[in-house]
């Protein structure tokens, strides 16, 4: 609880103040209550047991200690109550007062201006509140039924079927196209002769000698295979 209060400590409010306020407040807060400010008076004069406010968003507390500073009494207001809230600005500190529905006037002065500035503001945005409460209704979604996205779906479902048919009707139907493949030829066992060459039996040893080394030069510049070359070589020796 102390630790939830050190962020008033930075406008000038006494830390024993608050420490006496924040340990009594513990058991005073009802479920849901949170504090919005606490303002502490300084008076001209020391004072060693300030009366302090506490507003809370469902109600303003006056803390007024007694008896030392060993107790301390409470009295608080609803924010149903009160009617009205004012500040009035003096040379040492302000006056903070609010006025209720039963005709209350309750005040406490000597509060330092900051203080006083905010316990107002934050005592304005809760009778705001009060009057234009905030809903916390969930809004209503609105939900669109299957039904119409079926109906949806089947339209759209027979629109590309008309499309597709029309298309179908229009263009006509392509024939079939067969590729046909005529096998390569093999490669003959026996060498050809070239046309206009004479028989290799009619060819002398001497002919026949000349047209081998002919193949063999066809061989070496890469113009006949090996199996090619051994095909007419096999030949020719054979008339040989």
């Amino acid at each position: 609880m102390k630790e939830q209060f050190k962020k008033f400590l930075n406008e000038e409010q006494d830390p024993k103040a608050i420490e006496k306020i924040t340990s009594k407040l513990s058991d005073l807060l009802m479920k849901g209550e949170e504090v919005g400010y606490i303002a502490v008076q300084k008076k001209p004069a020391i004072t060693v047991f300030p009366d302090s406010i506490v507003l809370t968003n469902k109600r303003i507390i006056i803390c007024k200690p007694k008896n030392l500073g060993l107790s301390m009494d409470f009295t608080d207001y609803t924010w149903d109550d009160i009617a009205s809230t004012f500040v009035k600005e003096n040379i040492l500190g302000s006056e903070f007062s609010f006025g209720t529905k039963t005709d209350l006037a309750i005040s406490i002065d000597y509060i330092p201006k900051i203080q006083a500035r905010k316990i107002y503001t934050y005592a304005k945005e809760q009778l705001d509140l009060l009057k234009n409460p905030v809903s916390t209704a969930t809004p209503v979604q609105e939900t669109i039924e299957p039904v119409f996205e079926e109906e949806e779906e089947e339209e759209i479902e027979e629109v590309e079927t008309e499309e597709v048919t029309s298309f179908a009707e229009i263009l006509p139907a392509a024939p079939a196209v067969t590729e046909t493949y005529e096998p390569l030829p093999t490669q003959p066992t026996q060498p050809t002769q070239p046309a206009g060459d004479r028989k290799l039996s009619d060819l002398s040893k001497e002919e026949l000698f000349d047209k081998l080394q002919n193949y063999k030069k066809l061989l070496d510049n890469g113009l006949i295979m090996q199996g090619e070359y051994d095909a007419y070589k096999k030949e020719i020796l054979s008339y040989m």
